[in-house]
């Protein structure tokens, strides 16, 4: 997920500006947190304040090289580095090894992708500007494990990597040589605690709801939007008819979406996956209508099996609000390698919940990420398939075509200013509105046969 920017800025998904339709409640506790403090809630986080590793002559916090000698820990699934300012940036390299729970077995230096400040909430908003936001790289999973080691090194100049500096340079004394590392780097150690109760526990309660403004009154939203119901780990997959009665039902009179609306996909709900809920912010922020998608990938990396995407999310869950400080996951929906389909941020998966996925242009947006790292792999039909499946449905319930193009403000990035007025394809890619390589070239050069299967999707 490397940005375009020679100069190796970093780029973010985040949260844009909304029109809220609730005001939230007090917020769950979310700052940066060892997992003492949260011992009674499913899963925990383990925060490791980084030490300089290098003999320099200055060893302050913004020495060279920072990170952490190999040490047992308790157990732990994903990893990732954050700092204190969500406005600075970490140029550099980040680099982790772990130790496998059970076997003893050390892994090689894995590379943690360090510009991730493209997946942030925008600053303007109330959860980009909250005292709890944090820097933070992207998270890494790892599988179980006990035992970790981590550098952080500060990224060399031209200058720097010639050797042609004075004595004294590349202490982080502001000589230009190099770009210091932020101020309080922490390893972050998330271990996503148990699974939530198996297929037995799903129900044929359909939630969802109807986009805000419709009253779907069939059998199918019974389940109000946003609460999935007691006990509901899944909605099925409905045929086209059942998708138009449940929110598009007789009486109607604003019917503009109706003919071109996709079957909706079976999408594991929140509950399905695990969350615990006492860890986000209350409330939900909405923004007025659905009209794009912005694909991205995770940056997670693909060493993963489908069994184990549940504690993954979980796991991306807790390192949003608790280690980067967000009001929730900043996803709306994610995709597996099987195709499979989670609800993401809550709020209801029918509606416009603003998300922290696109920085500048979550208004009127939605997110989705595929699990993984599509640089150099290529993703999935099975996961393709399944982009399409969902932007057929959630953007056919606001008259969206996949095909077209549409307008959305900026909210400031580095490639728009703010204000601006861009016209951008229906289903993007991350690049698309911010310098970035997320959603990696192979998932992004596959968009336009995932807009063309979606549109057929809707019956265009």
């Amino acid at each position: 997920m490397r940005g375009f920017l020679a100069s190796s800025v970093g780029v973010t998904c985040a949260a844009a500006l909304a029109l809220p339709l609730a005001l939230p409640a007090s917020p769950a506790q979310a700052g940066p947190s060892t997992a003492a403090s949260e011992a009674a809630a499913p899963g925990s986080t383990q925060s490791l304040p980084l030490v300089p590793l290098t003999r320099e002559r200055s060893l302050r916090p913004t020495a060279r090289t920072q990170g952490l000698a190999r040490r047992n820990v308790r157990p732990f699934s994903l990893v990732g580095v954050v700092w204190d300012d969500p406005a600075s940036e970490l140029n550099g390299r980040v680099q982790v090894r772990t130790r496998e729970a059970g076997t003893g077995v050390w892994s090689d230096w894995q590379e943690v992708e360090a510009h991730n400040d493209e997946h942030a909430p925008d600053p303007d908003t109330d959860e980009g500007s909250s005292r709890r936001a944090h820097g933070s790289t992207a998270p890494l999973w790892v599988g179980n494990s006990d035992g970790v080691e981590v550098r952080v090194e500060a990224e060399r100049t031209a200058r720097d990597a010639t050797g042609d500096l004075e004595e004294g340079a590349g202490d982080g004394s502001g000589d230009g040589s190099e770009a210091p590392l932020p101020d309080g780097l922490r390893l972050e150690l998330v271990d996503p605690g148990g699974d939530p109760p198996g297929p037995d526990a799903r129900t044929a309660g359909r939630a969802g709801g109807a986009p805000s403004g419709l009253r779907a009154r069939s059998l199918h939203a019974a389940v109000p939007d946003g609460k999935g119901g007691a006990g509901v780990t899944e909605l099925p997959a409905l045929s086209r008819e059942e998708t138009e009665r449940t929110y598009f039902p007789e009486g109607m009179t604003d019917r503009r979406a109706a003919p071109y609306i996709g079957p909706r996909p079976g999408i594991v709900t929140r509950r399905g996956w695990g969350a615990n809920e006492n860890l986000r912010e209350r409330g939900f922020r909405y923004t007025k209508k659905v009209k794009a998608a912005f694909v991205h990938h995770t940056a997670s990396g693909n060493k993963y099996s489908c069994s184990q995407v549940p504690s993954i999310i979980r796991s991306i869950y807790r390192y949003h609000v608790v280690s980067s400080g967000w009001r929730d996951i900043g996803y709306n929906f994610l995709v597996d390698k099987c195709g499979n389909i989670y609800e993401g941020r809550a709020g209801g998966v029918a509606k416009a919940v603003m998300g922290a996925h696109t920085r500048g242009f979550n208004t009127n947006s939605m997110g989705i990420a595929v699990i993984g790292s599509f640089g150099a792999t290529k993703p999935t039909d099975a996961a393709l398939k399944a982009i399409s499946r969902l932007t057929a449905w959630k953007l056919g319930l606001y008259g969206a075509d996949p095909r077209g193009r549409t307008y959305l403000k900026s909210a400031g990035g580095n490639l728009y200013r703010k204000g601006k007025n861009v016209r951008l394809n229906v289903i993007s890619g991350h690049r698309d509105g911010f310098a970035t390589e997320c959603p990696g070239r192979l998932l992004y050069g596959k968009l336009g046969s995932a807009r063309t299967t979606a549109a057929r999707y809707q019956g265009r």
